[in-house]
């Protein structure tokens, strides 16, 4: 790999981290760029070099966040400890079930994200404790660990994205609370992948190593600047990301066939 291309690589490692701490979706950036700086590398290895990458920024931009606001561990905990073995499964049959397949659903999914923000101006810009109610914890639980887990070793890009989406819309939180809360649960969805990828031998591990350095340094850097500006910083993001999810697997589902 020439040096252009390895720059380029650990640029949008450490841009991916920036994203992934503040809202989630740094895959979008990360997960193109390597298949697009080693033409015919299998999908499955791309994945396994990301997690190896992300699991040092999400781990790092959890600890950030921890140390600086509060993090409901009643909440994060077991949706993590499920995010590990969900994740796991998920990156098993990541190989034998096409991205194509999820494509149209996981489009309607966004869109319905960024009306839904759009129209609602003040969700996860203030908490509302009073949705944490036992049945909403269980759902977000299982919706987090389980349903989003999932799809992140299957797929992967945006978990982020819908973790903070779940947390905000189902429990409550505001943005930064619940980006605090996500990134616990994606450290251990990115375990649990990366685990998988590695014992089938789907991971650059010096590639990862060095994109993972790129990537706890964006990680610092995006949790203070979301701990720093609040939850409208965060709020803004997130419909940017989203804009650029719904863009990119367009273009993937309609363009590039």
């Amino acid at each position: 790999m020439d040096a252009v291309t390895l720059s380029t690589l650990l640029a949008a490692a450490a841009m991916a981290g920036w994203v992934d701490a503040v809202v989630g979706g740094g895959g979008l950036l990360l997960l193109p760029a390597l298949l697009v700086a080693a033409p015919g590398l299998p999908v499955a290895t791309a994945l396994g070099t990301n997690k190896l990458a992300a699991i040092f920024g999400t781990s790092t931009a959890a600890a950030t966040y921890a140390r600086r606001t509060k993090v409901d561990w009643r909440v994060a905990g077991p949706a993590a400890g499920l995010a590990v073995l969900s994740a796991g499964v998920g990156a098993a049959l990541a190989g034998a079930v096409p991205a194509s397949a999820y494509r149209p659903v996981v489009l309607v999914v966004l869109v319905s994200v960024a009306v839904f923000v759009l129209v609602r101006p003040r969700m996860g810009v203030v908490a509302v404790p009073a949705r944490r109610t036992p049945v909403r914890v269980g759902v977000v639980i299982a919706v987090a660990g389980v349903g989003i887990a999932l799809y992140d070793g299957l797929i992967g890009p945006g978990t982020g994205t819908f973790l903070v989406l779940a947390f905000t819309a189902l429990v409550g939180a505001d943005f930064v609370h619940g980006s605090a809360m996500a990134k616990v649960v994606n450290a251990g969805t990115n375990l649990g992948a990366l685990v998988v990828f590695g014992v089938t031998g789907h991971v650059w591990w010096l590639l990862g190593a060095g994109m993972a350095v790129c990537n706890i340094a964006g990680a610092v850097l995006g949790a203070r600047m979301a701990l720093r500006r609040g939850s409208g910083f965060v709020r803004v993001v997130l419909l940017v990301v989203v804009v650029a999810l719904v863009v990119k697997l367009g273009h993937d589902e309609w363009v590039a066939r």
